[in-house]
């Protein structure tokens, strides 16, 4: 019932509101927050904390921006043996939205398949298409953590309020 209704509305988000151009970040974090939702219903054993600073309700992104490196996060994370976990933050400073993604690592890393690393090249251009110079992307694997630091710099357009 309840879980049903997340499942509803992350579908709708997605098909509804990933065809406009821009998006609430604030509704882009919360469809966020639903699918980790989903993910701890389907597995034991994994928790994820998401914290936000200084984001408010004016900031606006291109919609689904953020799930290629959760999605990423979760399914490289799956530890049968141990406990696994996704740490999420958004923080808004001078200018600069930063994203910061990081997961557990199971014990036993997964075989890689040929896929493997398609998503990242993927989310890789699309950032340089929607934001060319004015990001930086910085992905991390040391002591068992892994690591992505997204780093937008917020254009200020009086016009139109998008970045």
């Amino acid at each position: 019932s309840a879980l049903l209704y997340r499942l509803e509305d992350l579908i709708r988000y997605q098909f509804a509101d990933s065809n406009r151009d821009y998006v609430n970040l604030l509704t882009d974090i919360q469809f966020l927050r639903d699918f980790l939702d989903l993910e701890q219903v389907r597995r034991e054993n994994f928790t994820y904390n998401i914290e936000t600073e200084n984001v408010t309700n004016d900031i606006v992104v291109p919609p689904l921006l953020f799930i290629p490196f959760v999605e990423n996060a979760v399914k490289h994370n799956n530890d049968g043996e141990n406990g696994s976990w996704v740490n999420i933050s958004f923080c808004l400073a001078d200018g600069l939205l930063t994203f910061v993604c990081q997961n557990s690592k199971p014990a036993i890393a997964p075989v890689p398949t040929k896929a493997s690393g398609i998503g990242l090249k993927n989310i890789s251009r699309r950032l340089e298409l929607l934001y060319n110079n004015r990001h930086t992307l910085q992905i991390t694997d040391e002591n068992g953590i892994f690591t992505v630091r997204l780093t937008i710099e917020l254009k200020v357009d009086s016009d139109s309020n998008r970045n």
